[in-house]
């Protein structure tokens, strides 16, 4: 774990190394998804069964290629009654905060006389990945699957990988109460191109959305394009801006709850207590030893953590949007003020009684968030990554008659002689 004092000399070449460090897998994975791709695409089911034979040590023609829906329905009654009350109102948070996002269609007539404007659709289908390998999460289902329900998406497909042909009851629930239409047993990059490019037996998807490892987020790179793409994931992150008023243990186990996650995930503290960072840095060592994830969790602290005092806490503000990170918590007495500053980050936490984990499950706001500084440019998961705008502009003869020789100018200026006549050949007469 690092430790670095904002108001040393030393402090400018260290921090520029923590927000350059790359954290993404080691393995150089960019040629064999490729392979994968390129074979899925010529060869479609066959890839996609010899794979999954492969990666997920099963037949899907003795297993089965889709997941009935009724399977998702027996998971969904079976569940522990704490359980479902749990996923029961997690979906409704969710639904209600996304539902909310759905654009209206515009219409306006101008000046000019010209009426203008922007109507709003749905993908006609879509596909949502869910992990299978590390750890398998309800709550990515619930996350990709309701926003693209509440976009109006006509078709949502499912992919998740079954290693050893076992499904995960959780996963099979919370499909079936986000209304997922089609579950197909498959996964890793060769899901992404099936999904892409279509198989005889999976049906091409439209937007491909949802987390995954290595392999899976350079399998939506290099096919974006083909299909829309939500963005590229890479490792968890957690920046935390504390004050010494906070309690230590609380604060480690939030930075723990990303470090649990990868080892190449990232926790990283900002506080202008120094006591208070020694506190939070020995209740990490303690709690670590008491976690299921102890291997992982202290191999993303060791590795990828850090400490950062600085002289007031809105000094941690412009390095916090350095880092752009994908969950920032405000964990002090001046959130909202704090908050005010904030230019970069996926999603923030504000105050004490606001730990990121919430917002992992039952917040309401989407959990899928961009992460690798991405948050300088992009947005989390929302209603609009299921949907287009397509514009339209009606013109009568006296509308084309006042922008129509604007038009015509720039044509010729462009060099574009058709494109000025289908203008001015309207307006000759």
């Amino acid at each position: 774990m690092i430790r670095l004092d904002a108001t040393t000399r030393e402090f400018g070449y260290a921090f520029t190394r923590l927000v350059n460090a790359r954290r993404e897998a080691d393995e150089d994975v960019a040629r064999d998804v490729a392979a994968i791709v390129a074979r899925v695409r010529v060869e479609g089911d066959s890839a996609v069964r010899d794979y999954t034979r492969r990666f997920d040590r099963h037949d899907l023609d003795a297993t089965g290629w889709r997941i009935d829906r009724a399977d998702c329905a027996a998971a969904w009654e079976a569940l522990d009654p704490d359980l479902r009350t749990a996923l029961e109102l997690a979906a409704e948070r969710i639904a209600a905060f996304h539902v909310k996002q759905k654009p209206q269609d515009s219409e306006t007539i101008d000046a000019a006389g010209i009426r203008l404007g922007s109507r709003w659709r749905a993908v006609d289908a879509a596909g949502v990945y869910v992990p299978g390998g590390r750890a398998a999460y309800p709550s990515s289902v619930l996350m990709n699957a309701i926003p693209a329900k509440a976009a109006g998406v006509g078709r949502l497909v499912m992919v998740t990988p079954t290693p050893d042909g076992e499904t995960n009851p959780l996963v099979l629930a919370a499909a079936h109460i986000a209304g997922v239409d089609e579950i197909w047993r498959v996964g890793g990059a060769q899901a992404i191109a099936a999904l892409a490019y279509g198989t005889a037996s999976i049906p091409p998807v439209d937007v491909i959305t949802g987390p995954g490892n290595a392999w899976v987020a350079e399998a939506k790179r290099q096919l974006y394009g083909v299909v829309g793409i939500d963005m590229v994931a890479g490792p968890s992150e957690i920046v935390v801006v504390a004050d010494g008023r906070n309690d230590p243990e609380w604060i480690a186990a939030d930075l723990l709850s990303q470090a649990e996650h990868d080892p190449t995930s990232q926790s990283i503290l900002f506080t202008d207590d120094a006591g208070f960072a020694d506190a939070v840095a020995g209740a990490v060592d303690r709690q670590i030893a008491t976690l299921s994830t102890a291997e992982t969790a202290r191999a993303s602290w060791d590795a990828n953590g850090a400490i950062i005092r600085v002289r007031k806490l809105a000094d941690a503000l412009p390095l916090v949007d350095r880092l752009a990170p994908e969950h920032l918590e405000l964990a002090c007495d001046d959130a909202e003020a704090l908050f005010r500053q904030v230019r970069h980050a996926g999603s923030v936490f504000l105050g004490r009684h606001t730990p990121e984990a919430v917002g992992d499950y039952v917040a309401g706001p989407n959990h899928v968030l961009p992460t690798g500084r991405r948050a300088r440019f992009a947005s989390g998961l929302s209603v609009l990554d299921f949907m287009k705008r397509t514009s339209f502009l009606a013109l009568d003869a006296a509308g084309l008659a006042t922008v129509g020789p604007a038009a015509v100018r720039l044509a010729e200026a462009e060099g574009l002689p058709a494109h000025a006549r289908s203008v001015a050949i309207r307006l000759e007469r």
